[in-house]
């Protein structure tokens, strides 16, 4: 069995997806029988919170959470983070496994010399030139455009990263492909999607007769995850109700998404429940009879994206419709697991979401072949695809 060094330079736990993803997938290796230690910056909440609890995950044995001491200033802050995993890493040597998605941590341990130079696997989430790019362009004026400079030192980190790395995890295969594209073939490189924890719903058992249509969406409300689509599509059905359950009250898209929704007086027909805990999102989705995956169109989207919610969707026992993108492809099929739709077409999602309510059969035929899909993506599935990186990363 590995021993795992996991670096992930954020408060913890953090109420994005980030951090489930990563605290699942360091349980899900421990309980497999592999020695992880999860090295994070501190909770930033007035009272301290659990991340076991917070993320509704067991305990486990095998898995060591310990803190980096955080500033109040960002640059001290990140250069506390990189001097902490280095000295690390340095110490406990070939011994040791490093884990990260942190590209910039990546490059720094990656440039050492060769006889100290760490057994790193590497995660990657996206290009990080063209999600920065397209992250910038999202936002629109609340974040300036990233200069040439910084584009290019993204694309030289990537590139060594690439070439450096003892084993390289993408979650899709269309980002396989941009990475072997852009920097040329390299050997030992896993294609990992995402997971979730199973749901114990049957399809029959839960709300596909709701009448009017309940369709529900779980997540953050950034533009590009496409609820503003969501709520215009549901303004084109005739009676169909809205749950959003998400929603930070510290961040200006839960009020862009209010104002919408009061533009289109739909007020009584969508109901947002604001930040819940990652282990009671189930339950709050449990009330939909469609659940929607609605993200817009961008390179992050459309080749990327290994989302959480999806997974999550799988094992509830309801329709799922999604955009028509290729990452997406690679674990819905249209018309068998789910209905996939054109991205940034409210039109096309109000049809889809009608068509299910209408067809009973339909609706029963999808959320069966979403449960069957289930067991492919839950965390404990990933930790055993990973068990080959993490056996290829041992070899080098």
């Amino acid at each position: 069995m590995a021993s795992v060094l996991y670096f992930a330079d954020t408060r913890f736990p953090i109420e994005r997806a980030n951090g489930l993803q990563t605290m699942a997938t360091c349980q899900a290796l421990a309980a497999r029988g592999h020695d992880v230690t999860l090295v994070t910056r501190p909770d930033s909440a007035p009272l301290p919170r659990d991340p076991f609890e917070f993320y509704g995950l067991p305990r486990v044995e095998g898995l060591t959470l310990d803190t980096v001491p955080s500033s109040s200033r960002l640059r001290a802050r990140r250069l506390r983070f990189l001097a902490a995993a280095l000295a690390m890493t340095v110490r406990r040597g070939s011994s040791v496994i490093v884990y990260t998605r942190d590209l910039g941590l990546a490059a720094l341990l990656l440039r050492l010399p060769a006889s100290r130079r760490p057994r790193l696997v590497y995660e990657s989430h996206g290009l990080a030139p063209v999600v920065v790019a397209e992250r910038a362009k999202m936002l629109g004026s609340k974040t300036p455009p990233p200069n040439a400079s910084r584009l290019a030192r993204l694309d030289r980190q990537e590139r060594l990263v690439w070439t450096r790395a003892a084993a390289y995890v993408t979650l899709t295969a269309a980002l396989a492909d941009d990475l072997a594209g852009r920097f040329g073939p390299r050997p030992e490189v896993f294609v990992v999607p995402d997971g979730a924890q199973m749901s114990s719903v049957e399809p029959e058992a839960g709300g596909l007769a709701a009448s009017p249509a309940i369709v529900g969406y779980a997540g953050h409300l950034y533009p590009w995850k496409g609820v503003d689509v969501l709520v215009r599509a549901l303004a084109l059905t005739r009676d169909a109700r809205g749950l959003i359950v998400g929603g930070h009250p510290g961040e200006s898209d839960l009020d862009r998404v209010r104002k919408l929704i009061d533009a289109m007086d739909l007020g009584s027909r969508i109901e947002i429940t604001g930040l819940v805990r990652p282990s009671e999102v189930a339950g709050r989705l449990r009330a939909a009879s469609i659940l929607v995956l609605p993200n817009t169109t961008s390179a992050t989207s459309e080749r990327y994206t290994s989302p959480l919610k999806l997974f999550e969707y799988l094992s509830l026992g309801r329709p799922i419709v999604a955009s028509d993108f290729a990452a997406i492809r690679e674990v819905l099929t249209d018309g068998e697991t789910g209905l996939l739709v054109p991205a940034d077409n409210p039109e096309a999602l109000a049809r889809a979401i009608e068509r299910i309510s209408r067809d009973r059969t339909l609706a029963a035929k999808l959320a069966r072949g979403a449960i069957g899909l289930a067991p492919q993506y839950t965390w404990h599935e990933r930790a055993r695809r990973l068990e080959d990186v993490l056996a290829t990363a041992a070899r080098r």
